[in-house]
């Protein structure tokens, strides 16, 4: 049976939902190595003697990469072809993480976690479910955007306990070996399922009725069809508001908590075990908030999501300093609220974009918001490892991340204000 077949085989399966569930597991691999560094800060530490800071240094320009790959990788692959991208940056990726075993000076640290594993990572970034959806659904776009960003809940669920059981018992050289080779398998498995685009097989996306259609190739230089679709989506007032409440959400999610939870937990007397397995409950409830978001982003004003997103999350940032030491019913209670919006901002976060910039640039255009979710990120992941030290505690991080989240839960009501009242003078829907 060829692959084009496989939609009218048992069960009427179109490709793509085979190709979301690949990008699925590639996304959940690669959320699985970017949480690993929040289990590696205490180790190195007690090895090498480095301070927190440094190694905050090393985990910020990670972040840092991560995001601001984003948009030439998106124009790569659709210049070069998404399997052969995807393809490369998994096994780049893996092989990073299998040489950390040789890390002895901070400066291979920031070189091998920083660089290469960053840049790895970056192709396979946040961009990529609004991308995939995009391409190949027409419908139940959603929904597969918040399950594929649930995705990186998913690798955290997976991953963190048995990463930090590993590096308690057998040390952190044997986790990033047996991290690298979990990645490492899969490899060749994306380069089999992964296909670049519908037509490529002779089907039309999913729920697409006008049929397959032969799509045309990109041509130029991609990095300056990167460049050029970040001038024109810089136009709209909407995408700087957009951009700017993903500052806070990379600075109040990946930065601060998944870098510093583990720590933090430390410094309260917790094993680093618990720490990660707090993390982990966290993304229990992360994966249930992004897919719920993708189903109510098709169906809710965006605007008011985030609202109520982004202020959940703050009023949570602040409680965690006082959880931290309550009984574990307290950091329970913070793993529920903080978990059920971690990553729930995603979706409403695509869906007002692709109406400010549109559905057609959507993937370079969600990889540009991720650069600056990452440097909000990487900041946050750096001075939260600074004012630790200047302060003794992360109580100052965490009420200065929550109080920027109540920020951004204000800020985001004012996306599509100016059109709102344009679309009621018109008589058209201005929920977005």
């Amino acid at each position: 049976m060829s692959v084009a077949q496989l939609r009218f085989g048992a069960g009427r399966l179109h490709y793509a939902w085979i190709v979301a569930a690949v990008t699925f597991v590639v996304v959940l691999l690669t959320a699985g190595v970017r949480a690993a560094p929040g289990v590696l800060i205490v180790p190195l530490e007690e090895e090498f003697h480095w301070s927190r800071a440094t190694i905050s240094f090393a985990i910020g320009v990670n972040l840092l990469l991560y995001g601001m790959v984003g948009p030439f990788a998106a124009a790569l692959m659709d210049r070069f072809g998404v399997r052969r991208t995807m393809t490369l940056a998994l096994a780049v990726t893996a092989a990073g993480v299998a040489l950390s075993p040789a890390i002895a000076e901070p400066w291979q640290l920031v070189l091998l976690w920083g660089v290469v594993v960053g840049i790895g990572c970056g192709f396979i970034g946040a961009y990529l479910g609004p991308f995939i959806a995009a391409r190949w659904f027409k419908q139940r776009q959603g929904l597969v955007v918040g399950v594929l960003t649930a995705a990186n809940a998913a690798g955290q669920l997976v991953f963190l306990p048995t990463m930090a059981a590993l590096a308690t018992e057998a040390g952190w050289r044997v986790m990033s070996v047996v991290l690298a080779a979990c990645v490492m398998v899969f490899v060749p498995l994306l380069a089999l399922l992964m296909r670049d685009r519908p037509e490529d097989i002779g089907v039309s996306a999913y729920g697409d009725i006008a049929g397959p259609r032969v799509a045309p190739m990109p041509a130029g230089n991609p990095i300056m069809a990167a460049f050029r679709a970040f001038a024109d989506g810089a136009k709209s007032r909407d995408f700087w508001l957009i951009a700017a409440s993903y500052f806070v959400c990379g600075a109040s999610t990946n930065g601060l908590i998944g870098t510093h939870l583990i720590p933090a937990c430390v410094d309260h007397g917790l094993a680093e075990v618990v720490g990660a397995g707090l993390l982990a409950a966290t993304g229990v409830f992360a994966f249930i908030g992004g897919t719920a978001s993708g189903w109510l982003s098709d169906r809710w004003d965006n605007r008011y999501l985030l609202f109520w997103y982004y202020g959940l999350r703050g009023l949570s940032l602040m409680y965690l300093p006082f959880a931290l030491d309550m009984s574990f019913y307290g950091l329970t209670l913070f793993s529920v609220f903080y978990g059920l919006d971690w990553i729930a901002g995603v979706p409403p976060t695509v869906r007002l974009l692709s109406r400010a910039v549109g559905a057609e640039r959507i993937g370079i255009m969600v990889a540009w918001i991720t650069v600056i979710h990452q440097v909000g990120g990487a900041t946050a992941a750096y001075l939260g490892g600074v004012l630790r030290i200047s302060f003794g505690s992360y109580l100052e991080a965490f009420m200065l991340s929550g109080l920027l989240c109540i920020g951004a839960a204000l800020m985001v009501l004012f996306i599509g204000a100016g059109r709102s009242q344009r679309d009621a003078t018109a008589g058209t829907p201005a929920a977005a």
